[in-house]
């Protein structure tokens, strides 16, 4: 876990310190060409269709939901509700699940009724999902990739999210909840 960590500090670095430039440098890795110093290197928008599709698939925390093409959706811990407080910087590296059309079409055990939508402060629409805005990694380079998962940076968590809407915490004994308790120790 200490390594997922440290590629989210060092993905935040880069964004806030390059404004982008240096994320894909970050995320490029040794040997790999990447933009020159200076270049735009404003990441390409990752903008649905007009009706994105969110269905789910058998990644490596579990269960979880994905696009159309395969690559995993996130929640953001620090999100309000259904309202994003990923802006800037952030909506670089964590890019929004977004829509101008429909409401997405769901596949597999993504559930209908859980699907929304909520307005992000630059007027466009961002994908929700039992109302936890969504997201995408900017590491996630193909289908089935979760390298965003359980990252802690921007202010929060970052999760894929299961078909209930809950977060999947693939950290050992999460899902067991808490301990049983034997009244010494005052709970701890």
């Amino acid at each position: 876990m200490k390594r997922i960590h440290i590629l989210g500090g060092v993905l935040a670095a880069a964004a806030l310190a390059g404004g982008g430039a240096a994320l894909g440098t970050a995320l490029a890795g040794p040997g790999t060409a990447s933009a020159a110093y200076g270049a735009p290197s404003t990441p390409p928008a990752v903008s649905a269709p007009a009706a994105p599709e969110i269905g789910s698939a058998a990644l490596a925390p579990g269960t979880a939901l994905v696009d159309g093409t395969g690559r995993a959706l996130y929640l953001f811990e620090a999100d309000t509700g259904t309202i994003s407080t990923c802006t800037g910087a952030c909506a670089q590296v964590w890019p929004p699940l977004l829509t101008s059309g429909p409401a997405p079409v769901t596949t597999g055990a993504a559930q209908a009724s859980l699907v929304g939508t909520s307005p992000r402060a630059d007027g466009t629409r961002q994908v929700t999902y039992d109302g936890h805005p969504l997201y995408y990694f900017a590491g996630d380079t193909a289908p089935g990739n979760v390298r965003g998962q359980g990252i802690h940076n921007f202010g929060g968590g970052w999760y894929v999210v299961a078909p209930g809407g809950n977060e999947i915490d693939d950290l050992p004994g999460a899902a067991a909840g808490p301990a049983a308790s034997s009244g010494a120790g005052n709970g701890y």
